[in-house]
């Protein structure tokens, strides 16, 4: 059963970066795409990043593109999300998910981290 668990969430300023990371565990890693999720209070599951199992097959979500980078590192099981430019909107608590096909619709996908919050204010 694979699990996941997701850290690196923080308080930190508008415009300023910051990395999470999601470790997997109990799956083949290499064969997993691996994606990055938030949710806003009061908002829905938000597609955010993610990355197939084969290398440089990445998708963003729109408010998102161009600061926000995904990767993974596959002998750490591990996939990363490097968010740079931070603003307010941002605000939300992160989730990862895995899968074996791609996911951008929360509703699809069925293995979730416990989240970790991430606060843009100032």
């Amino acid at each position: 059963q694979v699990q996941l668990a997701e850290s690196g969430g923080e308080l930190v300023q508008p415009g300023g970066s910051l990395k999470l990371s999601c470790v997997v565990s109990g799956g083949t890693f290499s064969r997993l795409t691996v994606g990055w999720f938030r949710e806003a209070p009061g908002k829905e599951r938000e597609f955010v990043a993610t990355t197939g199992w084969s290398t440089g097959t990445t998708y963003y979500g729109d408010s998102v593109k161009g600061r926000f980078t995904i990767s993974r590192d596959n002998a750490k099981d591990t996939v990363y999300l490097q968010m740079s430019d931070l603003k307010p909107e941002d605000t939300a608590v992160y989730y990862c998910e895995a899968d074996p096909a791609i996911i951008t619709d929360a509703r699809f996908a069925k293995t979730w981290g416990q989240g970790t919050q991430v606060t843009v204010s100032s």
